[in-house]
């Protein structure tokens, strides 16, 4: 990019969803765009647990981000960097990049999603993998695909155990399809495949501190949610809370005051707590503002931070609040939301840049989905003048699978996606079980 252009000078800092459409919002303006992302990929992070778990391969949801932005970047005024941001100089209005670079910006657009919570025990990250990356799911595949392939070296079968119980922490819509699809591959795709051992007497425990499963859903869809995961064979344990995970298993107490428990296992997997972005942290001592308790930042109705309308902030690093009817309230950490403040943002960007004011960023709720297995999964639609349409079981299951391979990225993308789930239904197979080495050592980190 040139420094010394006449054109504002834009920068996106994240090329997950929200950055993806505030650039799209910006690639016909006269602006000077550079979109910084530390991967050279995107990633459809909803689909994430099937690569975690071998049902899809890597590049079926996900592409390299100058392919994804290859029409915008024939325009001529966009740039692409791979590179890890350190830090954002707000008064000198830099973005500092992990080579020493100095990025400089007219305005700034931070669109760094989240990361892993684990509430105060990072130490517990070494044993209990969490999912965001497609490194955390090659790790976790890789730990997985390695427990069974462990146990059929062991001939106690006590030995066994704590290598055929897989732990699964949190149960919001991650946890859930985690734990769904991993009884799954235990119970339908592995029993020809070891002489050893029965892969049907895996267990899979599902823990979660609150009274119920996908706490987001209305209590009837969770009730549905948790009687479809008992019918899969999943241990759904609620009302629990983890005090400690270590190489050899989970301690965790029942209730207020409950007793201690402990699960011998040697495949734990995270999906309790996320954390907002690092960057937050920068952006909260340039500006003074006060982050959320969950590291979020912030923001003005119209996505702009307080006294530095040059900085908007966006999806999972924004504390943001929609202003619709009746009182506003808070976005939830979807990727619809993070989609719609990308253009939100975008769009008051330019009337900024024409001297119009901006308008108060509104969130259209389009629903809940989960699926917990095969033919299995909830739905929450709100119908304008109807209300909310709820269902569940094999028609939630359908409109699930329809609505993800509708918004993935690219025809090849849906196709591949299309022809793999087609596979998987009719022969159980779950071709993209390779692991490229052996698995470390559980509780290595």
């Amino acid at each position: 990019m040139n420094a010394t252009t006449a054109r504002p000078r834009v920068v996106i800092l994240g090329c997950g969803f929200g950055g993806i459409e505030a650039l799209r919002g910006l690639s016909r303006a006269d602006v000077e765009i550079t979109i910084v992302d530390r991967t050279n990929h995107h990633l459809f992070q909803p689909l994430l647990y099937q690569v975690a778990t071998a049902g899809l391969t890597a590049p079926a949801i996900s592409a390299p981000i100058r392919h994804v932005l290859r029409s915008q970047m024939k325009r001529g005024n966009l740039t692409v960097l791979q590179a890890q941001v350190t830090g954002i100089d707000t008064a000198g209005r830099q973005v500092l990049l992990d080579d020493g670079q100095q990025l400089p910006y007219d305005h700034l657009i931070v669109a760094t999603g989240a990361t892993h919570s684990y509430f105060g025990h990072d130490a517990w990250s070494a044993y209990a993998p969490g999912l965001k990356t497609l490194a955390d799911a090659f790790t976790i595949r890789s730990r997985v695909i390695g427990a069974f392939e462990h146990a059929e070296r062991l001939a106690d079968a006590a030995a066994r155990a704590p290598w055929m119980t897989f732990v699964v922490i949190g149960a919001g819509p991650t946890g859930v399809e985690m734990a769904g699809t991993m009884i799954e591959i235990a119970h339908h795709t592995l029993p020809q495949e070891f002489r050893r051992i029965d892969s049907r007497r895996t267990n899979v425990i599902l823990l979660e501190g609150s009274p119920r499963v996908l706490g987001a859903f209305v209590p009837q869809l969770s009730e549905r949610a948790r009687a479809q995961l008992d019918r899969l064979g999943v241990d759904v344990r609620t009302g629990c809370m983890v005090t400690g995970i270590d190489a050899d298993g989970v301690d965790y107490r029942e209730g207020d005051g409950g007793p201690t428990r402990r699960i011998a296992s040697k495949t734990v997997i995270w999906a309790a707590g996320v954390a907002a972005s690092p960057l937050g942290r920068a952006i909260a001592a340039g500006t003074g503002i006060t982050l959320d308790r969950a590291g979020r930042v912030p923001v003005e109705p119209d996505l702009g931070v307080a006294g530095h309308p040059e900085i908007s902030v966006i999806g999972d690093l924004a504390a943001a609040r929609s202003y619709g009817r009746g009182e506003p309230r808070p976005v939830p950490g979807v990727s619809p939301g993070a989609k719609q403040m990308g253009r939100a943002a975008a769009a008051n960007l330019l009337r900024r840049l024409a001297g119009q004011p901006t308008r108060p960023f509104r969130y259209r709720d389009y629903g809940n989905l989960a699926t917990v297995g095969r033919k299995a999964a909830v739905v929450d639609l709100p119908v304008p003048g109807i209300g909310a349409v709820r269902f569940w079981g094999f028609a939630a299951w359908l409109f699930w699978l329809f609505a993800h391979i509708y918004f993935l990225i690219g025809f090849r993308n849906r196709l591949i996606v299309m022809l793999d789930w087609a596979v998987a239904y009719w022969t159980y197979e779950r071709s993209a079980r390779v692991v490229a080495e052996p698995p470390p050592t559980q509780g290595e980190p």
